[in-house]
Parts: structure tokens; sequence; C-alpha cells
């Protein structure tokens, strides 16, 4: 099994008697919240804004930050934890931590090759890494290179009775992804007031604004010159013969559009051949509903709060989902995820593993495919110092929410 590359040691005590290319990214960046300002400070406003912000006034985001920093968790000392176990198993794998890339649309826009790099992070950490149906890549190379964690995100294509939604699936299974993950919380496009306000469009348009924007940010400028603007790559096939970008971005724009219903989703279920979530689920009886759909496993998520702004926080509404299906399936969720202390927090308030969106890209944002291998090293560490932390010996004592009897 991979695990995230650690820094060589050298002579001396403390972090800066640290060598190698992880000892510099971890003094560079040696949180979440550096990178972000890394990935802010190369990027368009545009850019920035498109990944950072939510909707209405931000009030689902923030509740969702709230909410974890909220949990509170009573440490046990005196314990033998010097070996604590970070590892989990999901949907019959084992996984090196509990924690996975969740998936996000139009990643390529704060940077180029962010799905690739995502993906490619994913598999050395031996993670989970959830590729988007609005990714800018595809989904056979996505693949290509994470073979062994690959998870498919599928957004419903309603026209012609999912007739793409369902080839979606069957070339997400011959690209051997081992869970197809249904995202059910988008019964209608959200208004962002941020992306209207910097006329966000793909392709970019020349707008004075937008030009403003790149010019002030030419590393990012020459980025996307070099590797051209961002493509909706897995629509290239139902889109015609060689599609422009503009093309791709029209089609999905006008047909990944409608309620994804739970007729739709349990023909997906009879045409998926292994496991399977639905993603957006905040109500226990939408839990109950998906586990009698034959569901293996549901996503307790508010869309990082970029789709409802009246919703519970993410890690406020699992306790009573956990309660309601927790013995029947597996229970995922994500929502401002960004220290290994937050998967801890989702652990004890009866989560399997959480899913991080926001934490990789800004890591890929800030820099590039080092800095996506870095987010998942830093949630290792901080992970497995939560865990002794907290007097767990490893991820299932974590979620049974105590230490174990002294040892």
């Amino acid at each position: 099994m991979t695990t995230p590359a650690a820094p060589h040691a050298t002579r001396g005590w403390g972090t800066g008697g640290l060598s190698g290319a992880a000892a510099s990214l971890r003094r560079r960046y040696p949180a979440i919240d550096d990178l972000e300002r890394g990935a802010r400070r190369r990027a368009p406003r545009f850019a920035y804004d498109f990944v950072a912000g939510g909707l209405g006034d931000d009030v689902c985001l923030l509740r969702n930050r709230a909410a974890l920093d909220a949990v509170q968790i009573t440490p046990r000392y005196g314990l033998d934890v010097a070996g604590v176990d970070t590892g989990v198993d999901l949907f019959g794998r084992h996984y090196a931590m509990p924690i996975g890339i969740a998936p996000m649309g139009l990643a390529g826009l704060l940077r180029s090759g962010a799905d690739e790099s995502l993906a490619a992070a994913a598999q050395a950490a031996n993670i989970p890494y959830t590729y988007s149906s609005v990714g800018n890549s595809t989904i056979e190379r996505i693949g290509q290179l994470a073979p062994d964690v690959f998870w498919y995100q599928l957004y419903g294509v309603p026209a012609n009775q999912h007739r793409v939604s369902l080839d979606l699936i069957r070339r997400a299974d011959h690209a051997g992804a081992r869970v197809l993950v249904v995202t059910l919380d988008v019964p209608v496009r959200a208004k962002r007031a941020g992306d209207v306000r910097n006329g966000l469009v793909v392709p970019f348009k020349p707008r004075v604004r937008t030009v403003l924007d790149v010019v002030r940010a030419p590393r990012w400028a020459l980025d996307m010159l070099r590797h051209g603007q961002p493509r909706f790559g897995n629509f290239e096939p139902y889109v015609g013969p060689k599609p422009s970008t503009q093309d791709l971005a029209t089609y999905v724009f006008q047909q990944m559009a409608g309620p994804m219903t739970w007729d739709a989703l349990a023909r997906l279920r009879e045409a998926w051949p292994r496991a399977m979530v639905v993603k957006g689920v905040l109500h226990p009886d939408d839990a109950e509903r998906a586990v009698q759909l034959g569901m293996d496993g549901v996503l307790v998520s508010n869309h990082g709060g970029r789709q409802f702004d009246a919703s519970p926080a993410a890690v406020d509404a699992l306790p009573a989902i956990v309660q309601r299906i927790g013995d029947r399936a597996t229970v995922l969720v994500d929502g401002g995820m960004r220290h290994g202390v937050d998967v801890l927090r989702a652990l004890h308030r009866g989560a399997h593993a959480a899913l991080s969106g926001r934490a990789f890209l800004w890591g890929h944002g800030a820099a590039g495919a080092a800095g996506a291998a870095h987010v998942a090293a830093l949630f290792n560490e901080e992970y497995r110092i939560a865990l002794a932390q907290s007097g767990a010996r490893g991820t299932q004592e974590a979620r049974a929410g105590g230490a174990a009897t002294p040892h």
C-alpha cells in the first residue's frame, strides 16, 4: 500500500531540520489555509470565486465550517497509541485513511490538469477519488490514472429516458470505477451571485472585467494559453465530431438540467453492477428510501454550501441519518473538511468516512500535482495526530466514539 511521501529527516530538532521536496512544501504550505492563499494569488478573481464561493450570502457554506468547529472530542491519555492505524475499509476495499476527494465540476478553471492531478495523487495516497461528470478530463483517462481508487460521480441527463446517463455509467464501468456516486441535490440550477457578478462563462468572453482579472494573473493566463480552456471532455461522444469547447459547454448547460428522481435512481441501480451511493442526502427519510432502493451508501452533503443556503450543516444532519441507516449502509459526509481533526469529528458523529473537495483543489491550484499530493499528506499526518490525541488506536475505535480499554 502506497502512503504519502514523508520529508527526509536531517540533524537537529524541529520541522526546520527536515529536507527534501515534501519538506519544502510542508514549510511553505503547512495548512490548507496557506494553500488557499497560494491558489488565490495565482488565479484570476472569477476562477477563485467560483471555487471558494457558495450562494446567496454564503450562509450554508459558513455553517458547515462553524458546525465542524463546534464538534468537541474529549481526549483520553495514558494509552499506547504509538502505532495508530489510519486505514479504513469502504465498499470491499481497504484505503489508507477515511478521507477521499469529493467530486468537483470545472476543476480545471482554477488550474489546468486538475482532475488528472487529483486522480494521480489519490492513487499514490490510496484514497478514493470521485471524478465529476462535469470534470475536464475523461472517464477513460481517470480510469487509467487511478485504477484502484476511482469513483465516478453522475449528474443525470434526463433527456431521452436518461440515455446519456446510462451510457456515462456504462463507460465508468468499463473504465473500472469502483463506486458510482449519483447526485440527488440539484433539482434546479442554483443562482450563485459571485459568478453572476464576475460574468463567468465557459468559454471565456473578453469582457473588460475578465480581461483585467486575467492580466493580474499572468501565470494562470500562460497556463491556459499552453493547455487551452477547460473542456467538458466526458460529453464529447454525445455532441458530434470534433466538438468545440463552446459546443460542449452549451450541451452541458442545456441537457444537464432537471431533477434526478427516485424512479431514475432505481433504473440506474439496475444498470450499475457495483457499489452505488446517493449524494446530497440530508433527511433521514431520504436516506431510508435510498437504502430501500438498494443503495450501498449515502453521502450526507449540502453540496458544499453551493445549492440551498437554508440547508443544515452536513455534519449536523449526520447523526440522525446514521441512527436510521448506519447499520445497513455506508454513511459518508462532506462539507468544509480542511483538517485531519475534521475527519475525526465526522467519525465521532457516526460517518464511516469523509470527502473533501476544495482543500485538494487549493493544493493543485497553489502547487500543481505536488500540491495535490501534499494535501493528502497533510490529511494523513493530521488525522494520525488527531487519532492519537483522542486515545483511539484506529479508525474503527474513533467511529465508536471513544478510546479503547487502557492497554
